[in-house]
């Protein structure tokens, strides 16, 4: 990068940082990154070969272990997060997976908040203990649970806030602290938040991952992941874990999600701006129990989202009338917003997390987490929020015409 002397890439404001974070350029000097397209690389001698695999001399060899299309976006969200360092891979799940097992070992112990998605919960609650790991689930708004579970021999600590689906919110800086009085460490999944609206390693976290699938991505193209962490922690619990195993992310998925970056803080914005006006609206609707979003008085932890959320997000959870029969009803009607189970899209995107996200979660674990029937999980995209309130009003009304009917 050839201006690369002229600043501190640090001290650039987030904004920068996504349009000009890790670039590096090839020989023919191009302006958009480049994608490198390849399983290994060629070396100028059999010494330099033995140089780079011993750790010698810094270079690729294998897109297994790293790629510069890869290492630029790795770059970037470490730029972005304020992390030393950061490990893409192939998929949000591998992230979490690797930052949780790279970890431990037989006869670890991990502790959990109990509202977690429903792939993130495996991992903590039936995969580790596969390998000779304890796990503790506690009710993660509960700072007196997180503390009385901690154990000797617990090692690791995990939470996502705000939690998929219900949008309840974890005291980050609370639990990092009960975290590093045992011992332990703390990794969030701050995926809802974005980076943009929640800085978990100001609050003590130890560890961050991200399904860059998500807002990163922005747009339903591609899957990713990122880990970020110190370089310690990187180096001693994530690296080898994720060399070894082999959840790489591809170079192509790793341009696109380069590319989805410097757009972020606009769709960030945008998107929120129309969750907060949908969440709104959707408060005032006689067919809505409860509408649940962060960025609202109303939320039961308002105070906590203002101390550690600088914006309420581009989710809305709520809860409609006639459980699942009214939930369907409702999202059949729906025209604008479209049934899938993604979020952080361009799209508005509405699923049923009973039947979808949780369902692998027993009725008792759902209704522990207040995941109702009723409930459900509204994405907020890029749309005008004026067009999307029409359609869910348009839904809100075939409905109760449908159901008067029958």
């Amino acid at each position: 990068m050839g201006d690369a002397a002229k600043f501190d890439p640090k001290s650039l404001r987030p904004a920068t940082k996504l349009v000009h974070g890790g670039t590096m350029r090839s020989q023919f000097g191009e302006t958009s990154e480049a994608i490198f397209l390849t399983q290994g690389y060629v070396y100028d001698s059999m010494e330099t070969a033995e140089a780079r695999f011993n750790g010698e001399r810094p270079g690729y060899v294998y897109a297994r272990y790293n790629n510069p299309t890869v290492s630029m976006f790795e770059e970037r969200m470490a730029l972005l997060e304020g992390a030393e360092a950061a490990r893409a891979t192939a998929s949000g799940m591998a992230a979490v997976t690797a930052a949780i097992m790279g970890q431990l070992k037989a006869g670890d112990h991990v502790v959990a908040a109990r509202a977690l998605f429903g792939s993130c919960r495996y991992v903590v609650e039936e995969l580790a203990p596969r390998f000779g790991v304890a796990c503790t689930l506690v009710d993660g708004r509960d700072l007196a649970q997180w503390k009385a579970a901690m154990r000797p021999n617990t090692k690791t600590l995990f939470l996502e806030s705000p939690t998929n689906p219900t949008l309840e919110l974890v005291d980050i800086a609370g639990v990092a602290e009960i975290a590093h009085a045992g011992g332990a460490t703390l990794v969030v999944d701050n995926v809802f938040a974005t980076p943009l609206l929640q800085k978990p390693f100001e609050l003590g976290a130890d560890c961050v991952v991200y399904s860059a699938t998500k807002h990163v991505d922005g747009q339903g193209r591609v899957l990713g992941g990122v880990v970020l962490a110190s370089a310690k922690f990187i180096e001693t619990h994530v690296h080898n874990f994720l060399r070894q195993t082999g959840p790489a992310l591809s170079p192509f998925n790793a341009w696109v999600l380069l590319k989805s970056l410097e757009t972020l803080p606009l769709r960030v914005a945008a998107a929120s701006a129309n969750a907060a006006k949908v969440a709104d609206w959707l408060a005032s609707r006689p067919e809505v129990s409860r509408t649940i979003y962060p960025g609202r008085d109303d939320h039961p932890q308002a105070a906590l989202a203002r101390r550690q959320m600088s914006g309420g997000g581009s989710l809305v959870a709520f809860e409609v009338a006639g459980g699942k029969a009214g939930a369907f009803a409702f999202g059949n009607g729906l025209s604008i917003v479209k049934i899938s189970n993604n979020l952080g899209d361009s799209k508005s995107l509405v699923t049923h997390p009973a039947t979808t996200t949780h369902q692998r979660l027993s009725p008792e674990a759902r209704a522990e987490g207040g995941i109702t029937d009723g409930l459900l999980r509204l994405s907020v995209g890029l749309e005008d929020s004026d067009d999307l309130i029409a359609d869910l009003a348009r839904a809100f009304d075939g409905a109760r015409l449908r159901q008067a009917a029958e």
